[in-house]
């Protein structure tokens, strides 16, 4: 599917990560979503009803992040994915990037961040 809804870049404050100064301190992180699904009935009809709402998907974003901790960004865009896929029939597959711009890396970088892609299992064949 081609078509795409995409949040980029939402930004949170909360204290993920494996040492306990990143859960004392917390730090930024931006998530990033995209999902793709079949938009021709919502651009047709001009019809909520016929989409997913990218407030729903901002709002279960924020809600996630920052109201559970996840030692690890990879687990925390699993539960994204996971919790967007549940919510949301209409996704087929969705991108979660989290990234970290306050990584605690000894090194001169933008961020660190990573990328997971979740899509519903395949339908069993008699």
């Amino acid at each position: 599917m081609a078509d795409r809804i995409l949040v980029h870049r939402l930004a949170v404050f909360a204290r993920h990560g494996v040492l306990p100064e990143e859960e004392r301190l917390g730090q930024r992180f931006y998530i990033s979503l995209e999902c793709r699904l079949d938009l021709s009935e919502a651009g047709r009809s001009d019809d909520v009803a016929a989409t997913v709402s990218y407030a729903d998907l901002a709002a279960i974003t924020l809600d996630i992040a920052t109201n559970r901790r996840f030692a690890l960004i990879e687990a925390l865009a699993e539960a994204i994915a996971e919790t967007c896929l549940a919510r949301f029939p209409r996704i087929e597959t969705i991108a979660v990037r989290i990234d970290k711009p306050s990584a605690p890396i000894p090194a001169v970088l933008d961020y660190a961040a990573i990328e997971i892609v979740r899509g519903r299992p395949a339908p069993e064949t008699p």
